[in-house]
């Protein structure tokens, strides 16, 4: 129960704990239109802030894809509620069995939504590296913090769920006709990055190695890494890049730029202060922020991802 819940009156916090969250649904069920972007995929398009009370988390983006006989799904959104939306949204497409869930990452904003698509009968397919997530303390601390942040869409019956099958590596199946690629990427943007290509549409659902139109939320991101994954993403010359964050793309050399210029940004400007020894807070004031400041969730995350970007130069520093 957050704070601010548990200071309602007793009357008032029945009333909240039976209706909000039905209307919360309700209200993100209507926000969730599904964008077609082939002949077998759609996504839903978040918010292009960062996860709030006031877009109700919804800020990242879950795709899918209909197959002749089943329905594949790329992340599940970021409340418990959301995925309710996220699968209605999908039975407006289609009735198929949803077979199951592939998640590019676990970050909140990506998997809270799960228990919709389990209690469907979706397996959930995950890279190993993400185990680390549940064991480190970290899931528990980002449920501690969405639990006060985004109630009441993520409350005390919030329950996280993991991977039915964790891979090893990249990966192949055919589903309904259709052929599916899972590739890792990470360490990128997280420690576990997928991405799914639909081979016959021509169409990869990338995950955060692209944020479209905004600020990338980079914290302790391998970003060295991650600009490796951009390019390797940019050399398979998708038709269709859905992104994590923001519109799709039909044109991944010019849209991955934003993200691949940015990370740059960051490792010039902050390695120059790890180099010359300049402390984090006198860096970040003489940095010119100007190209990115008017992007949104710049004030958001901009402060987080440099200092995030100070401290992995350093350890790199040191590796040297």
């Amino acid at each position: 129960m957050s704070r601010a819940h548990a200071s309602l009156p007793a009357w008032l916090r029945v009333i909240v704990a039976v209706l909000v969250p039905l209307l919360a649904g309700l209200a993100a069920a209507a926000e969730l239109k599904p964008i077609r972007v082939s002949e077998h995929a759609w996504y839903v398009l978040g918010d292009s802030g960062m996860a709030s009370g006031a877009n109700q988390g919804f800020n990242s983006n879950a795709g899918f894809v209909v197959t002749r006989d089943s329905v594949v799904v790329i992340d599940a959104l970021g409340t418990p509620p959301l995925g309710e939306a996220l699968l209605a949204a999908i039975r407006k497409i289609s009735d198929k069995p949803i077979r199951r869930v592939i998640l590019t990452h676990f970050h909140a904003d990506h998997f809270y939504g799960l228990p919709a698509f389990k209690a469907a009968g979706a397996q959930v397919w995950a890279h190993r590296a993400g185990r680390d997530y549940f064991t480190s303390g970290e899931a528990a601390a980002r449920l501690a913090q969405r639990r006060q942040d985004l109630f009441p869409w993520v409350d005390e019956s919030t329950r996280l769920v993991e991977a039915d099958h964790w891979l090893d590596g990249d990966t192949r199946f055919e589903e309904g006709g259709l052929h599916f690629r899972v590739s890792f990427l990470g360490p990128a943007h997280s420690s576990e990055d997928l991405m799914v290509s639909v081979d016959e549409d021509g169409v990869v659902f990338c995950g955060d190695i692209l944020f479209a139109g905004r600020i990338p939320f980079v914290g302790s991101a391998d970003s060295r890494r991650w600009l490796v994954a951009i390019d390797q993403l940019a050399a398979l010359k998708p038709k269709i890049l859905v992104t994590g964050h923001g519109r799709h793309s039909t044109n991944a050399a010019a849209d991955l730029t934003l993200t691949r210029d940015y990370l740059t940004y960051l490792r010039e400007q902050m390695g120059r202060a790890v180099d010359e020894m300049v402390p984090f807070d006198e860096a970040y004031a003489r940095t010119d922020w100007r190209r990115f400041s008017n992007l949104p969730a710049f004030e958001a995350a901009n402060r987080i991802n440099a200092y995030g970007t100070y401290l992995t130069l350093e350890r790199e520093s040191l590796a040297r």
